[in-house]
């Protein structure tokens, strides 16, 4: 009996857990009714894409990043090295076989291509870009990017996400949950590609953050439509809207029985998101109504490059109905000449048919998208960035390819609070590495929202018990490129 006393004794709670739990429980006794109160009442629920505004003085609203898959080669664009041309063939300083992904030679091999100064800034420009070349006026160069990864992508995913580990946010999905949607019928963050490029999802992933702020994905094959938004025509508007407000309903009684849930929140942000789209999407998206001159300006009506040209036409569009964040991969239609696998850009075989063809699918469009968004007097306020996942080697794979090179290559910015004809960093003579104010994607990305208005140490999402940023725990703002 003593025992049993004894037994059951120990099982009651003592006077400072009875008062706990009967204090937690009454907490949330209030907060259910209190969730039920603002139910009753209509009062509308958190908006995760809400707009948030800027912490300090931002200098860009938007980012157009043409992201060039595949990887251009920095000493046949923007990047000029008279020492590759006066010493092709001979053995390249410095070489390192396992730079690249395959095998080299270890043999300097000169660019292919013509090169001529541009503008007053008196900017060196192969001759693959004769549109682009009128802007770099416009353009500041960074010659100093580097990363760690030699394969396209875990590259893109660490140009994007910061890190080339899967699961990652990107930085779009970073910019979405930073600063919400200016416009509320349109999603803030959208991705325009072709043939997918590798790392697919993994590159415009919304990763460990609320799936709220992942990315529109438009595929130019299906001719820009987005996945299941036209109305069931056997249901009229009146009958969708009152079936999402009972889901919509159910939906809200379910988490109120549950912890915080924010997938569940996301869905509900999903469909309310896409009702509304189904008015403004097909009009943001609709480039019939733009005048016969714009669309000969970004080259529409030349085969060789109507597809990035519709994708950079439809840029500008987005971001003038408030669209945050706008990336297009330049795809097959970007020229596979030389390329492996048709990786547009990836010119391992034959640099010179390679890049010509790269070129002149995305050079009128590009430089076009630039000269719009001055025109309207958007460019000042939208970011455009420029590049690929990494460079290519200075020496030859096999007779007159390249091979990967992600330790040094060259990106530009224009518009958005950056200066216009800079040149930033510097690779050596040959354009093998970086050398001269090296930047990393996290100094990159550190700078990208410096101009949006962020603080890059200060935008964090809780994760695994601890703390992540875009910049993890890196990144600076090149504060030398800002206007």
């Amino acid at each position: 009996m003593f025992t049993d006393l004894i037994s059951t004794s120990s099982l009651l709670p003592t006077r400072r857990q009875f008062l706990s739990h009967t204090g937690l429980g009454f907490g949330s006794i209030a907060l259910a009714s209190m969730l039920h109160e603002q139910q009753a009442k209509g009062t509308p629920s958190i908006n995760p894409l809400a707009l948030k505004p800027a912490p300090f003085r931002p200098r860009a609203k938007a980012v157009i990043w043409l992201f060039m898959t595949g990887a251009p080669s920095q000493v046949d664009t923007w990047d000029y090295k008279p020492e590759l041309q006066k010493r092709n063939g001979q053995p390249l300083p410095g070489s390192d076989a396992k730079t690249g992904f395959f095998t080299t030679s270890g043999k300097i091999l000169k660019s292919p291509f013509e090169w001529k100064q541009h503008g007053e800034s008196g900017s060196w420009v192969s001759s693959i870009f004769p549109h682009l070349s009128r802007h770099v006026d416009k353009m500041t160069f960074i010659h100093s990017m580097y990363l760690k990864a030699n394969n396209h992508a875990p590259a893109s995913m660490e140009l994007m996400c910061g890190s080339n580990q899967p699961g990652r946010p990107s930085a779009g999905a970073w910019l979405t949950y930073g600063l919400g949607a200016e416009n509320q019928n349109l999603p803030s963050y959208v991705v325009m590609h072709e043939r997918r490029p590798r790392g697919d999802d993994q590159i415009w992933s919304a990763g460990f953050l609320p799936k709220t702020f992942q990315a529109l994905t438009l595929d130019a094959r299906r001719g820009g439509v987005i996945d299941n938004l036209s109305r069931d025509k056997v249901e009229s508007a009146a009958q969708q809207r009152a079936s999402l407000d009972l889901i919509k309903e159910m939906n809200q009684k379910h988490a109120q029985l549950r912890s915080p849930q924010a997938d569940l929140a996301a869905r509900i942000n999903s469909f309310e998101l896409a009702y509304r789209m189904q008015a403004a999407a097909p009009e943001a998206l609709d480039i019939s109504s733009e005048s016969e001159a714009t669309k000969k300006l970004y080259g529409i009506d030349q085969k060789h490059c109507e597809v990035f040209a519709k994708q950079c036409l439809t840029a500008r569009r987005l971001i003038e109905r408030g669209v945050r964040f706008v990336q297009i991969f330049a795809g097959k239609n970007a020229g596979n000449d030389g390329a492996v696998d048709d990786v547009p850009w990836d010119g391992h075989r034959d640099i010179e048919r390679n890049h010509y063809s790269c070129g002149a699918a995305t050079d009128q469009p590009a430089a076009a998208l630039l000269e719009d968004l001055a025109a309207r007097g958007l460019l000042e306020d939208t970011l455009v960035i420029w590049g690929g996942e990494f460079g290519r080697t200075s020496d030859s794979q096999g007779s007159v390819g390249r091979d990967h090179n992600p330790n040094g290559f060259t990106l530009w910015m224009a518009g958005g609070g950056v200066k216009g004809g800079y040149h930033h960093g510097a690779t050596d003579e040959f354009g093998y590495k970086a050398v001269e104010d090296k930047v990393h994607v996290n100094d990159l990305h550190a700078t990208m929202l410096h101009l949006m208005g962020i603080d890059h140490e200060k935008l964090t999402f809780k994760h695994n018990g601890r703390d992540y940023r875009l910049t993890d725990l890196g990144g600076r703002v090149i504060t030398d490129i800002l206007a």
